[in-house]
């Protein structure tokens, strides 16, 4: 009888021992916006390079993410939202890797110019590696007239970066807002990539001579940006 109620005691220890382990263990961990976030443009970037963006859905993509359409849908508002994040973050991530691999360059005084058109020509190169997303967001935009369309957060981030660089090299020199340069000197290398085959007829000039005429148009404002002296010292 003893030897009974000790087995049945022990089992029923041993039972409340793994529901405990089962509760710690299999207690959710409670997840960030930032890591809701990263998992929806991750699996969205997934989701697009192997349907595009016509067959991609949400669906899919919140599957992948692990999270429902409802808070896809309360993150990014839409589709085409989410499709324009998906696009721009490996920008800002591009420009951190740059930052990363020149860091001692960028912090070199003497190489305010060289530094712009290495990034510049860096730059080209990788919008014209991704001018196929690129052209599908500015169709995207069709399926979404009428929608209200957020900021995009990794592009704004990509800016505030750069801008926050020149206002550190600049220390307070700069006769035009960083944060204004570094938009103007996007678009400019953006447009001369996208639109090379409306711009330039063909035969004009060589991929090589446009990459070096964007440089030099940019190099020329970081020239003004710093002023004349200090910009002529620089080079």
């Amino acid at each position: 009888m003893a030897l009974h109620e000790t087995k049945l005691s022990t089992a029923a220890a041993v039972k409340g021992a793994a529901r405990r382990r089962r509760t710690v263990v299999g207690k959710p961990k409670r997840r960030t916006r930032d890591d809701i976030l990263n998992r929806i443009v991750q699996a969205a970037c997934e989701e697009f390079k192997r349907s595009g963006f016509a067959g991609a859905t949400t669906a899919a993509i919140a599957r992948k993410a692990d999270v429902t359409e409802a808070q896809l849908f309360r993150c990014f508002g839409s589709k085409s939202n989410l499709f324009r994040e998906t696009i721009f973050k490996p920008v800002d991530q591009h420009f951190l890797d740059f930052m990363h691999i020149h860091l001692a360059d960028i912090h070199n005084a003497g190489s305010n110019l060289e530094m712009t058109d290495l990034y510049t020509t860096e730059l080209q190169r990788f919008i014209r590696e991704h001018s196929g997303m690129l052209a599908s967001l500015m169709m995207a935009q069709t399926y979404d007239l009428g929608t209200t369309q957020t900021g995009i957060n990794s592009l704004h981030t990509y800016f505030d970066r750069a801008a926050a660089m020149m206002t550190q090299r600049l220390q307070g020199r700069a006769k035009v807002d960083p944060r204004l340069t570094v938009r103007v000197a996007f678009v400019t290398v953006l447009a001369s990539v996208m639109f090379k085959d409306w711009i330039f007829p063909p035969g004009m000039v060589s991929d090589e001579q446009i990459t070096g005429a964007v440089n030099d148009f940019i190099k020329e404002g970081v020239h003004a940006n710093f002023g004349f002296e200090s910009a002529r010292g620089s080079e």
